[in-house]
């Protein structure tokens, strides 16, 4: 039997042809698979009020927040982010708000 890789699952693939219980037969598969497209609410950074502390960094569960080859915090990968909104509960100089976003 020949099983889909994760890059040939879409939203346009039939049923018939995913693997057994959606299986993925492959690693490093977490890169191709947007999981912040059921978002509701997104944290927006307000660059004038960051620090760069970077107290949001490591509790994204989803490593949303990037970090730059300057050691500085990029904007936020909206590709993986559900849209929790710990990173602004955590930040301390609330450079971060969570919207409501409009699709």
């Amino acid at each position: 039997m020949s099983y889909s890789k994760a890059k040939d699952i879409t939203e346009t693939i039939s049923w018939r042809d995913i693997t057994p219980g959606c299986n993925i037969y492959e690693g490093g598969t977490t890169a191709l698979v947007n999981t912040g497209d059921w978002r509701t609410m997104m944290p927006v950074l307000d660059k004038e009020k960051c620090k760069q502390c970077l107290l949001c960094v490591p509790v994204c569960p989803d490593m949303s927040i990037p970090m730059t080859a300057e050691q500085e915090r990029g904007d936020f990968n909206y590709f993986f982010c559900k849209g929790c909104g710990i990173c602004a509960e955590v930040c301390p100089f609330d450079a971060i708000a969570m919207v409501r976003e409009e699709k």
